[in-house]
């Protein structure tokens, strides 16, 4: 609004002030900004709202019927119905599945990497909220129009990796017990496990009696590997004996050896860790395409360690001056770099946090993960203008060190489109995931479980449907409320997963709007046909003015969702469109409305209100059926 750009304050702030108000009295849309005026300002936010109401345009805000101040400021929007209501619900109609996409003004190239989970072992709940997440960003940016490439990131180069394919080969590459990428999951944790306790035992056995300290912080440390090892033989009694077996005592170096001539790409360990790990993302495709999960590129840790570009990004930042060698150990100065380049407010470090150096390369010369982290990040900028990680948020300090180095290596700019999209744990209520104890509540166990209490409840709702007809039905929802679950919290928050929220028909779930869905579904297959120019005029229902506000916000919520990235916010607002529709449906008649005039409204914004939740839900990645 021109009325308050003449105060200093851009339309940004305007529109994020705007919310609906408490009461339908209050009009339909209500603004705080006199109130951020007053702030920086000075004065009164009723005498600065009755300024900025003496310089409204009408003729501008060609569907308000009113704008008028309450509240000691609040600036209050009253929408004149009889215009809007033909044109919000045309618009809808015309343009169907496109409805409410608004295009970004420059299309940019963007690169998405997420979910990038190690392949030692399954995609456990809290790893698929980074699928899930990444994927809907993903569709969002794909529908404001620009051009998304999404990429996996296999970290095939350390430590875990090396242990898996030392475990394996020592069962000689033997048959397989259950899903691929489960039963290599069992490898790593029973092999990991007996290397440990191994390894202690050694250790201690080489500490003099005087070093009581430390032989007591070993034993403490042994105490509870044979605590998890005793778990992991109760849960594979068989493979648990084979790998006791089968595992000698100089394993810790033979597995050294391994991630030194794996770095080096001498054949035999090339042969051995990429067998393992493409047979672990086989299993990870399989659960992927239950979601519908698809990249565009898998790209491979040790690719860019071969291809020399690790290297070559070594020696160039060597040459910044920034990279300093403590006991033959390559260390890279990021907190003079923040600080040479004024980055603090930028990175959101306050003066008193101190940045750790991070380290580059060992004495051996072997290099280390965020190095070639930022090696990866300068190929994805290669293609692209903006990037974005999709990494959890225990990772914040080694996307700050990323963001450090390519400051150090004069590429600002893409530092600055370099965006970390964190995001918190998931939890079970009652159960403790532990990936040393083989403990993880895998993403195909919850989908399964998902699925089969889904099924209960189509069961009592669908008796008369084909077997067939039932179990795709259930898939559907159960997939559908698992993903919507995981993004239908702030990513910044812990998500607390429970089944009663998960498959829940009464409040803020997929088959809650689900079921929202399936009801307008049904109207319009009763309804008659939708006459060629409805009169939306006659839609002067309390609800039925509700759900038009709200399917004409659609637009704004994608846009905010998709420059923000905050997918968040469509599964709330498809969310609160279903809560409108089910009241609707419980009080409004449609198919047998007064007359035809109205009848054929109704059915019109019915279908408006089905495309708006079809379009929101499938940029979360989230299918919804006709029938439950």
């Amino acid at each position: 609004m021109k009325a308050v750009e003449d105060f200093g304050i851009p339309d940004g702030r305007l529109r994020s002030s705007i919310n609906p108000p408490p009461r339908p009295e209050f009009g339909e849309l209500s603004s705080s900004i006199c109130f951020d005026i007053a702030r920086e300002r000075g004065g009164s936010p009723k005498e600065i709202a009755g300024k900025v109401l003496g310089k409204v345009d009408y003729a501008i805000l060609r569907y308000v019927l009113r704008v008028e101040e309450a509240g000691g400021g609040y600036v209050n929007f009253h929408l004149d119905y009889d215009r809007a209501t033909p044109r919000i619900l045309t618009e809808v109609l015309e343009n169907s599945c496109e409805y409410g996409y608004v295009k970004a003004k420059r299309p940019l190239r963007v690169v998405v990497e997420h979910t990038s989970v190690n392949p030692v072992h399954a995609i456990h709940i809290g790893q698929a909220r980074n699928t899930v997440l990444g994927d809907s960003i993903a569709r969002i940016l794909k529908a404001r129009g620009h051009s998304v490439k999404t990429r996996y990131y296999v970290d095939d180069m350390g430590r875990q990796s090396a242990i898996l394919a030392y475990g394996y080969l020592k069962l000689g590459n033997g048959e397989v017990e259950g899903k691929i990428d489960h039963f290599l999951g069992s490898v790593y944790s029973l092999t990991n496990c007996i290397l440990e306790v191994k390894s202690l035992k050694r250790r201690i056995e080489e500490t003099q009696p005087e070093q009581l300290e430390e032989l007591n912080r070993l034993r403490a440390r042994l105490d509870e590997w044979v605590s998890i090892a005793a778990e992991l033989q109760e849960k594979h009694p068989s493979l648990f004996e084979k790998l006791t077996t089968l595992i000698e005592d100089d394993a810790e170096t033979q597995v050294g050896m391994l991630i030194r001539d794996y770095e080096q790409k001498k054949p035999s360990a090339v042969e051995a860790i990429r067998r393992v790990s493409a047979l672990c993302l086989e299993g990870f495709k399989e659960t992927l395409r239950k979601l519908e999960v698809e990249f565009d590129s898998w790209d491979w840790e040790s690719d860019l360690v071969w291809s020399s570009v690790v290297g070559k990004i070594l020696e160039e930042l060597k040459r910044t001056g920034y990279v300093r060698e403590v006991e033959g150990v390559l260390e890279l100065e990021s907190e003079r770099i923040v600080d040479d380049f004024n980055l603090r407010e930028k990175l959101q470090l306050t003066e008193r946090y101190s940045l750790p150096p991070l380290t580059l390369a060992r004495s051996d010369g072997t290099t280390l993960y965020t190095l070639r982290d930022i090696a990866y990040t300068l190929r994805k900028f290669e293609e692209a203008d903006r990037v974005i990680n999709v990494i959890g948020a225990e990772q914040r300090l080694a996307q700050i060190h990323v963001k450090a180095a390519l400051y150090a290596l004069g590429k600002h700019n893409y530092a600055d489109n370099l965006t970390h999209f964190a995001f918190g744990l998931v939890e079970m209520p009652g159960y403790k995931m532990s990936s040393r104890r083989g403990r993880l509540v895998t993403l195909d166990s919850v989908i399964t479980e998902s699925v089969k209490r889904a099924e209960l409840e189509v069961e009592k709702r669908s008796e008369k449907l084909r077997e067939d007809e039932k179990r795709k039905i259930a898939e559907t929802i159960a997939i559908s409320a698992v993903k919507y679950a995981l993004l239908s919290v702030d990513p910044s928050k812990t998500v607390v997963f429970t089944w009663d929220r998960v498959l829940s028909l009464e409040k803020n779930s997929a088959p809650f709007i689900n079921y929202a869905y399936t009801r307008a579904v049904g109207i319009l297959n009763k309804a008659p046909s939708l006459k060629a120019t409805p009169d939306f005029k006659l839609l002067r229902h309390p609800l039925e003015k509700a759900l038009i506000l709200r399917v004409a916000m659609f637009p704004e919520v994608f846009e905010e969702a998709a420059e923000k990235l905050r997918p968040e916010n469509l599964a709330t607002y498809s969310n609160e469109l279903a809560e409108i529709f089910h009241e609707y449906y419980e009080k409004v008649n449609v198919i047998r409305a007064e007359n035809e005039d109205l009848r054929s409204a109704r059915t019109g914004l019915v279908r408006a209100v089905k495309i708006v939740l079809e379009n929101a839900m499938s940029l979360l990645g989230v299918n919804l059926t006709p029938k439950m």
